[in-house]
């Protein structure tokens, strides 16, 4: 879900910052910004800042933390 933080791959961090599967964007990443993307994720991440995911993505996430919970 938008803002929710999570650990990808066990090493990293990011926050989900748009989620184009449910029309979800951030303040910051606008949809106008974003929605040619069409399907997926952009994730705020700590090791290469916006990064965009699809289902066919390698990559194993893990929920960290909801948005706006510790």
């Amino acid at each position: 879900m938008l803002g929710d933080v999570v650990a990808i791959d066990g090493s990293y961090r990011g926050t989900v910052v748009a989620c184009m599967d449910r029309d979800e964007y951030s303040q910051e990443h606008a949809r106008a910004q974003w929605s040619y993307l069409g399907k997926g994720i952009m994730v705020n991440t700590d090791f290469g800042g916006l990064v965009h995911y699809t289902d066919s993505t390698q990559e194993h996430f893990a929920l960290v933390s909801r948005a706006n919970k510790p």
